[in-house]
C-alpha cells in the first residue's frame, strides 16, 4: 500500500494541485530512488531521555483526533518538561496529504509544527473541497493565515526536488519502521499503535523508567 500510494501521490503533486483528479486517473508514476532524504524536525529538548516518533497523515481523521485530544497532554506533561523529544513524520497515503505536507514545510522548520497544528485543527474544513482546485484553495487559506504569501506557496508546490525528497524520506522511514497505518508511534524504540491516553502514558512512563 505504501509504495503504490507513493507513486500516485508524487505524480499528482508534480502535476500540480489543480490537476489531481486527472493525474490519479492516469496513474502516472515518478522515480524517487535518487532523491535526497530530509532530517527530522524535532520538538522539545534534544537531550530528552525518550524520543517519540509519530507517523501521521494530514488526511487521517484518527491523526486529527490524536492532535486534538492527546497531543496537548503529551506536550504539557512530557515535551515541555524536557522528558520527551517529539518527532512527527508525515505519511503520504494520498495526493492532498502530500500537498499539505509540502505546505507544512513551506514556511521553514520553525513554523512546521504550528502549520501542522492548523492542518489538523481545520482538517474537515480544508478537505471538504469537492475538487483538487477547491482543496488547494482551502490549503492556501491556511498558508495565508500562517503568514505565507501566494507566490511562496506556489513556489513550494512547484518545487519538484523537494516533493521528491519528501516522498523519499517518507518511503525510507515508513519502510524501515514497517508502518502500515496512521497514527503509529515509535516510543523509545518500540512501535505502539494508537491507543487511549492512559495506556500510552503507561508506555511513556515505562520508557522513562528504563532510561534512568
Amino acid at each position: 500500500m505504501l509504495i503504490r500510494s507513493v507513486a500516485t501521490a508524487l505524480a499528482l503533486v508534480l502535476a500540480g494541485p489543480a490537476l489531481a483528479q486527472d493525474a490519479a486517473e492516469n496513474g502516472a508514476a515518478t522515480d524517487t530512488a535518487e532523491a535526497q532524504t530530509l532530517p527530522d524536525i524535532t520538538l522539545g529538548a534534544e537531550d530528552a531521555p525518550v524520543t517519540i516518533v509519530e507517523y501521521a497523515s494530514f488526511t487521517c481523521g484518527h491523526c486529527a483526533n490524536f492532535h486534538e485530544e492527546n497531543f496537548p497532554k503529551l506536550k504539557e506533561e512530557y515535551i515541555d518538561t524536557g522528558k520527551v523529544k517529539f518527532v512527527q513524520r508525515d505519511v503520504y497515503f494520498d495526493a492532498v496529504g502530500l500537498w499539505a505536507g509540502i505546505l507544512a514545510r513551506c514556511g521553514g522548520n520553525d513554523k512546521y509544527y504550528a502549520v501542522s497544528d492548523m492542518l489538523f485543527d481545520e482538517q474537515k474544513k480544508w478537505l471538504s473541497g469537492g475538487s483538487g482546485d477547491e482543496i488547494a484553495a482551502n490549503l492556501r487559506k491556511i498558508g495565508l493565515k500562517a503568514g505565507m504569501s501566494e507566490d511562496q506557496m506556489t513556489a513550494c508546490w512547484d518545487d519538484k526536488a523537494t516533493a521528491e525528497s519528501l516522498i523519499a524520506t517518507f518511503q525510507s522511514n515508513a519502510t524501515a519502521d514497517e508502518i502500515e497505518a496512521t497514527p503509529t508511534f515509535i516510543i523509545g524504540g518500540e512501535k505502539v499503535m494508537n491507543q487511549p491516553w492512559d495506556d500510552m502514558k503507561e508506555v511513556i512512563e515505562a520508557k522513562l523508567a528504563e532510561a534512568q
